[in-house]
């Protein structure tokens, strides 16, 4: 699944360590989610998608 979490991370003038504290996990789970390494839960996408005022459809983008 590919996403814009780096993106919005950027935006918003955060770190990976900014992001992780914020949503209470670690730095390599955000490295593993902005790579694509790691697929979120749905409540640590629902706490994604709140902390940057979108939906979770417009920070995960899912492809067939």
């Amino acid at each position: 699944m590919k996403n814009r979490l780096e993106e919005l991370r950027k935006a918003h003038g955060m770190t990976q360590e900014d992001l992780a504290d914020v949503l209470e996990v670690s730095r390599q789970t955000v490295g593993s989610l902005e790579n694509g390494r790691y697929n979120p839960s749905i409540i640590l996408a629902f706490k994604i998608a709140r902390l940057f005022h979108t939906t979770i459809e417009e920070v995960f983008l899912y492809e067939e």
